[in-house]
């Protein structure tokens, strides 16, 4: 079966941030700890507490943005208390999830702002920071921006020195609370809106006049048709200030999406293609927020974020920490899910996957002496080529698979016709890399990628999940099978090269021009 990819060199998109490959870590079931920290002693090797087959595994994967501490628990997460001695921080409530190896509702604070640094640090990867809106203050969360990143004397700063660092840590990126339509405060559009200019109008005065005015603030979006619309309206009714006007207190507007059809490992195979429509509409989700903001805050620069998404099972539950078995079609869905996001570089400025460790579609997953890449991991490592790359236009002409429409889903219209073949492109020294995914779950299929270029030259390819049914999933015993291995290109014509995909397969090339 042929499928036609066309890389189009002469109508570039936009720089593919590096943060759109980012990353997620909330405090729910074994993602923290167990899954980051595990304190001095413990089964494995710990660097001040912190596992170091885990963050070998992240550091790997050049993770460029780590999200912390949520997620819902973000809006309950005071930050004083994980901050100073950890015999003396107080023992808390977490209302949101049980977690731990105990899988207990509440929170030691034993991993704090402090630990949460020094992790960004051992894995090279830039801090983003949720505040607490749901039920916090804005001075709350100016105290933790000063914390954090002023370089004065004053009461935040010898407190940062107390719990061991002299120097500010420089944190870039800070959400104004998380998912405030629901479980951040359940506010409205408005209300959400008059909590966002507060905190925000004070962030941003403490960064421009005791900062260096590189802060950069995250509103809280959503996926509801009106929800950014009437957001984004009510914010703008607000006197400006100076030569300011309000969209310059917001750098980035996030939404998040969750999707699943079937089971984890139990699904039928109408039910495979199913959760390939649902991805697809993180991609109408970035338009979406990309459309409100053109209509609402005409030429600004506010990128959309996409701080949440994934696969997230119906095994995944409360009790269980909210973990489930990944498997390869996990894997095919997030490749799925970047080529939509590198296609609209022009717009996204980060994504985030939930979760780092062991919740949800992780990367990592753990046991009490052992770390090891899940499938996702691999996609993720094949598309690092990608990251700070030069995205370019890219057609696909592939066959589809019809997915008949239930409920409300896919928007309007009674079928969604699911494309066998996803890809992306990105260009970067003379080096045009592409990632072509065959998700057709039955038949290998020979595709052809054209470029622009005359003689083109192959410098490497590769192939993940290649002889691997699509409900194999990673358990620690078989993570040679997820590696990938080198596939055979042929030239077949001046400018194009062809490459048979096995079926649900993601392929990897390096194209010299």
């Amino acid at each position: 079966m042929d499928t036609e990819v066309f890389v189009c060199q002469h109508n570039p998109i936009d720089r593919i941030a590096p943060d759109i490959y980012g990353h997620f870590a909330e405090h729910l079931g074994r993602c923290v700890y167990g899954g980051l920290w595990v304190g001095e002693d413990d089964q494995v090797s710990t660097d001040e507490g912190i596992r170091e087959d885990t963050t070998a595994l992240l550091a790997d994967l050049d993770a460029p943005v780590l999200r912390w501490p949520g997620g819902c628990f973000a809006d309950d997460y005071h930050w004083k208390d994980g901050v100073g001695p950890r015999e003396e921080r107080p023992r808390r409530r977490n209302m949101w999830w049980p977690q731990g190896r105990g899988r207990v509702p509440e929170e030691s604070n034993a991993f704090g702002t402090e630990e949460f640094l020094a992790l960004c640090e051992k894995i090279d990867t830039e801090p983003y920071l949720a505040v607490n809106v749901g039920s916090g203050d804005p001075r709350e969360a100016v105290d933790w921006a000063e914390y954090c990143n002023y370089d004065g004397e004053t009461e935040m700063t010898r407190l940062r020195a107390e719990s061991g660092s002299e120097q500010p840590h420089g944190v870039t990126y800070w959400g104004v609370g998380n998912e405030n339509w629901g479980c951040g405060g359940r506010f409205s559009p408005e209300a959400y809106a008059e909590q966002f200019r507060h905190y925000a109008n004070y962030l941003n005065t403490f960064d421009r006049v005791m900062g260096d005015g590189s802060m950069e603030l995250v509103a809280c979006g959503h996926i509801a048709d009106d929800w950014n619309r009437r957001f984004l309206d009510y914010l703008a009714e607000c006197v400006d200030f100076g030569e300011n006007t309000v969209y310059d207190l917001m750098d980035h507007l996030s939404v998040h999406r969750y999707y699943y059809a079937g089971g984890d490992t139990d699904f039928t195979e109408d039910q495979y293609y199913r959760l390939f429509a649902r991805t697809a509409q993180i991609a109408t989700d970035v338009d979406r927020a990309a459309e409100a903001l053109e209509l609402l805050a005409p030429g600004t620069d506010i990128g959309v974020i996409v701080d949440e998404w994934g696969v997230w099972h119906p095994e995944a539950v409360f009790g269980n920490g909210l973990e489930q078995e990944h498997t390869v079609r996990d894997a095919l869905s997030a490749a799925v899910v970047l080529d939509d996001l590198n296609a609209r570089a022009d717009v996204v400025s980060m994504a985030n996957i939930a979760q780092t460790v062991n919740v949800l579609q992780c990367l990592v997953q753990t046991d009490e002496t052992d770390a090891w890449p899940t499938p996702t991991y691999h996609v993720y490592d094949l598309y690092k080529p990608h990251m700070g790359a030069t995205a370019l236009d890219t057609v696909v002409d592939a066959d589809t698979e019809t997915v008949e429409r239930k409920g409300d889903e896919f928007g309007e219209g009674d079928v969604h016709e699911v494309p066998l073949v996803s890809a992306s492109a990105s260009e970067r020294d003379g080096q045009v890399y592409v990632t072509v995914s065959n998700v057709d779950k039955n038949d290998a299929r020979e595709i052809v990628v054209s470029l622009d270029s005359d003689a083109i030259g192959v410098e490497s390819a590769s192939v993940l999940f290649d002889g691997l049914s699509v409900d194999t999933y990673s358990d620690g015993g078989n993570t040679e099978a997820f590696q990938p291995s080198e596939i055979p290109v042929e030239r077949s014509g001046d400018r194009s090269v062809l490459v048979e995909a096995p079926p649900s397969s993601v392929v990897g090339l390096s194209l010299s021009v």
